[in-house]
C-alpha cells in the first residue's frame, strides 16, 4: 500500500458510521452481512448505508458480491491488513521490542490455531 491508498484508506474510516461497518463485517468474518444487516447494526438507513458501503469498497477496505437479490459485503482483509503493515513497516528501525506492544495486541486478538497450519 503506498501513501495515498492510505490516506484513502484513513478518510473513509475517519467517519463514525463507516468505521462501526468495518468493525461489524470483522466480526462477521469471511461470510459478510447483507448492506441491509450492516445499516440495521450500526442504526443507518438503507440508502446511508449504501452510500458508506460504496466509500469503503472504493478505499479498498471491503469487497461486495451479489447473492440473489442482496448484495453481501465482507471486510476486505488483504487491505486492511496491508493498511496496518503501512502504519507499522518503519516502526523498528534496528529495535524489534518498539513493535512488540502491536504483535501481542494481535496474537491475543487472532491465535493461531491447528486448523490454519500456524503452530
Amino acid at each position: 500500500m503506498d501513501e495515498p491508498q492510505a490516506l484513502d484508506a484513513f478518510a473513509a474510516l475517519s467517519q463514525e458510521t463507516r468505521l462501526k461497518m468495518v468493525r461489524a463485517l470483522v466480526r462477521a468474518g469471511p461470510d459478510g452481512l447483507p448492506a441491509g444487516t450492516i445499516a440495521e447494526a450500526v442504526g443507518t438507513s438503507s440508502s446511508s448505508a449504501s452510500f458508506h458501503l460504496a466509500h469503503l469498497e472504493r478505499a479498498g477496505l471491503l469487497k461486495s458480491r451479489r447473492e440473489s437479490r442482496s448484495i453481501v459485503y465482507t471486510a476486505d482483509y488483504a487491505g486492511l491488513s496491508a493498511l496496518a503493515e503501512f502504519l507499522m513497516r518503519d516502526c523498528c528501525q534496528g529495535h524489534p521490542e518498539v513493535c512488540l506492544p502491536a504483535v501481542d495486541a494481535l496474537s491475543t486478538c487472532c491465535p493461531p490455531t491447528k486448523e490454519t497450519g500456524h503452530d
